[in-house]
């Protein structure tokens, strides 16, 4: 007999086009170096909403093109504004110089639940691939990425129908 399929929603994460094309730009300005920080936002039933995201020091020095340490300084004021904004740290995001834009087992050891973890693959100029993750388990799931704005339209269009079918 089959497996019935899960009824739970998929979790994704909603990112705005203007914070994406941030980050490819962030990615593409420290390479060779792996950069880093925090994504800023919400959380609600399976979807993680990203608001903005920060910049933080890669305080990684020795291996930097395939390491990141991020300042844990910058985290501490980037929770404490999140914080005053009503929002929550909901994810890192960092680079993968020349690499696959998939966690590595440094990034596996890192980890911490409930965060979301988008990696951004960066050659050069060239922004290759941004892919998000969350640690399940004791390993790595990945999450689609799901335009903020569409994201927005579509619960709008459910809002409609809703109000317009009693």
């Amino acid at each position: 007999m089959p497996e019935s399929p899960d009824p739970r929603p998929v979790p994704r994460l909603l990112l705005c086009p203007a914070i994406g094309e941030w980050l490819a730009d962030a990615a593409r300005s420290g390479y060779p170096r792996e950069v880093c920080g925090l994504l800023v936002g919400s959380r609600s039933g399976a979807a993680t909403r990203v608001e903005r995201a920060e910049a933080a020091t890669n305080l990684e020095e020795e291996r930097a093109a395939d390491r990141y340490r991020l300042d844990p300084r910058a985290f501490l004021a980037i929770d404490r504004a999140a914080r005053r904004d009503g929002l929550d740290v909901v994810g890192v995001w960092h680079t993968h110089p020349d690499h696959p834009a998939e966690p590595s087992s440094t990034d596996l050891q890192a980890a911490w639940p409930d965060y979301t973890y988008l990696i951004i693959s960066v050659a050069g100029d060239e922004t290759v691939h941004l892919r998000a993750w969350e640690l399940v388990d004791g390993r790595f799931v990945e999450r689609p990425i799901v335009s903020q704005h569409a994201a927005d339209r579509a619960a709008a269009g459910r809002n409609e129908s809703a109000n317009t079918h009693p």
